[in-house]
């Protein structure tokens, strides 16, 4: 089991960096003219698509894509397989980074943004739009928790702030040592919570389209979305961990593990299998598969989804022939990750059928920019954090 550091090796600087920071930029500046001028200036939003993009991709397919933090987690901890250790740390800051910006991607799409912090106070059972709030909020606090640690061993091998920031170098090291050790010693608690709350809230998800019946086309709409969420994240889980680590690796250019990459996609076709399953199966036992003759625009989305996102990649992690090369298994796993984001956004967008719509709803180029700034956003810090802190595993030979 090799060590974690830092990328030294590498600037962050370059000219992709450099692409994705000008689409981060347009972004924000369209994040910040939403705000000045609300939602009805900015997007296409109205009382029959009361969401859209927003919701669809920055917050439902956020929430899926990370996954990879609490399968990881659950792999290395409980059920004991310390071969993959080495990924846990690059799973944890991809589902931290990706929970921080679902809440911001939230922000944006409240009208009253400003109220965000009214479920922690004015309690709902009732409502399972409340228990996501309240495990969405109580998640990203253990992932922080279980991030204590990584910054905390990164303060001890000494971490020098900038000039004018110097004089709070001492009291953040103190802080920020002392909240290491103490995640540290409740580090399995800490987990399991992860693992429990991550399964709370990814099947909550799909329960909020079960009050919508006639609105939600039959394709999509079943009595188990919350199943088919929770085990739809589980299986995307694993493939978000080897496209994460494949497309770092490439990035940083340390040499790809696949000692350790391999295996784990062996574990794919069982998640992944077992959704694809219980979608299937769901769609006969429905009788709903009468809704594909037609083969119109919600029947192909809907075989695309399944085919394409699900199918497809099941066979070719089933083929040794896949596990033999990296690029083979960022293909496979793209494909994965692919067909879970195209099933947030059929269920979200695709199958919505309000009785009322004028017509369509189309995302405006705000949306769209302040969407792709997000992700932009994400992908800078990860490349940030993993240049200055020990995330990524160093194995003899690596230059870091």
């Amino acid at each position: 089991m090799g060590t974690f550091s830092p990328v030294r090796s590498v600037r962050f600087f370059t000219p992709g960096v450099l692409l994705v920071l000008a689409v981060a930029l347009l972004g924000w500046g369209a994040g910040i003219y939403r705000m000045l001028t609300g939602l009805a200036a900015t997007t296409n939003l109205n009382d029959q698509f009361p969401w859209g993009i927003w919701i669809a991709i920055d917050v439902a397919t956020g929430v899926a894509l990370a996954a990879g933090g609490f399968t990881t987690a659950a792999l290395t901890h409980i059920f004991h397989r310390g071969r993959y250790h080495g990924l846990t740390r690059a799973a944890l800051l991809t589902a931290l980074l990706g929970y921080t910006f679902v809440a911001i991607g939230l922000l944006f799409d409240l009208g009253r943004w400003y109220n965000v912090w009214h479920p922690l106070i004015y309690w709902q059972g009732n409502s399972v739009l409340f228990e996501v709030g309240v495990c969405v909020i109580a998640y990203l606090t253990v992932l922080y928790l279980e991030f204590l640690p990584v910054l905390a061993e990164r303060f001890h091998a000494g971490l020098r702030f900038p000039a004018p920031l110097r004089i709070l170098e001492g009291p953040a090291r103190t802080l920020v040592l002392a909240g290491g050790r103490a995640a540290s010693r409740i580090m399995s608690l800490l987990i399991l919570a992860g693992v429990v709350l991550s399964c709370m809230h990814q099947s909550s998800l799909g329960a909020l389209m079960l009050i919508a019946p006639t609105k939600v086309h039959p394709l999509w709409y079943s009595p188990v979305l919350p199943l088919l969420f929770l085990t739809s994240a589980v299986a995307v889980g694993f493939p978000m961990v080897i496209l994460e680590s494949v497309l770092a690796h490439r990035s940083f250019r340390r040499p790809q593990d696949l000692d350790v990459l391999a295996p784990l996609s062996r574990l794919v076709p069982l998640t992944l299998g077992i959704y694809l399953a219980i979608k299937i199966g769901d769609l006969l036992i429905r009788d709903a598969w009468v809704h594909l003759l037609p083969m119109d625009g919600p029947a192909l989305a809907w075989v695309a989804e399944v085919g394409l996102g699900g199918a497809l990649p099941l066979l070719l992690f089933l083929l040794p022939w896949t596990r033999r090369a990296a690029w083979r298994l960022l293909l496979a796993a793209s494909l994965v990750v692919g067909g879970v984001a195209m099933n947030r956004i059929d269920v979200f967008l695709v199958s919505w059928r309000p009785p009322y719509a004028s017509g369509p709803y189309v995302p405006t180029l705000i949306e769209v920019a302040l969407t792709a700034g997000l992700v932009a956003t994400l992908v800078l810090l990860y490349r940030f954090a993993a240049l200055r802190l020990p995330v990524l595993e160093s194995r003899e030979g690596d230059a870091t």
